[in-house]
């Protein structure tokens, strides 16, 4: 009787030796995967929201000042972007640009008529981003309606124009109003908008992002 159970113990001892070992395998990988979650190191995911973001705003500068040189030369002064931005401040859209939004009238209807319309108001630009936004839209303008050059004829020409002055498609948009071709681009690294029609005459301005985002005009009202 002896030798029968001698072997039907060790098998079985030997059973629970490998399902101890697949235990405790299945337990050692959950683990490291708990522990990982656990560790400092492992939230990564939220890494970017502590990111510095002055850092980012100066890796986006150095970008920019390398890939558009000219701008950046034009502008490394708050000196000289302050002079630019009272040189221009007779522009035709800088009263929109210059200062955050305007004082409602007194006026019940023209209250209601401005509050109605508030979501058209833009940004207010620093000295210093007017003068790369209207570097910028000087640039622009030369290449495609300087003297001597042909205007793209369609938005498909607009886009690749514009993508081989270095503002990319993703950036912006391009589109045709009251049958001029238009586009309006947010300048990479540090902004601002510059938006543009090829009409005659040819129009180019830089301005602040609108109060509900982005570089286009919002359409509709509140």
């Amino acid at each position: 009787m002896i030798p029968m159970h001698r072997p039907a113990a060790l098998v079985a001892a030997g059973l629970a030796a490998g399902l101890l070992a697949l235990t405790s395998c299945g337990t050692t990988h959950a683990g490291a995967g708990a522990g990982a979650a656990g560790t400092p190191s492992a939230p990564s995911a939220p890494a970017s929201a502590t990111a510095d973001p002055s850092a980012a705003a100066a890796a986006a500068r150095a970008s920019h000042d390398k890939a558009f040189p000219e701008v950046a030369a034009r502008c490394a002064g708050s000196a000289t972007a302050t002079a630019t931005a009272t040189a221009t401040a007779t522009d035709s859209d800088s009263d929109s640009d210059s200062g955050g939004p305007a004082a409602l009238p007194t006026d019940p209807e023209a209250a209601k008529h401005a509050e109605n319309n508030a979501f058209k108001q833009k940004s207010a630009l620093t000295p210093e981003a007017r003068c790369r936004g209207e570097a910028h839209a000087q640039r622009i303008k030369k290449a495609l309606a300087g003297p001597g050059v042909a205007a793209p004829a369609t938005e498909a020409d607009l886009v690749a124009a514009l993508t081989g002055l270095g503002y990319e498609p993703g950036n912006g948009n391009v589109y045709r109003t009251g049958g001029a071709l238009g586009f309006s681009y947010l300048v990479p690294g540090t902004g601002p908008c510059v938006t543009g029609w090829l009409g005659s005459p040819a129009k180019v301005e830089a301005h602040g992002m609108y109060m509900e985002g982005g570089c286009m005009e919002p359409r509709g009202g509140h």
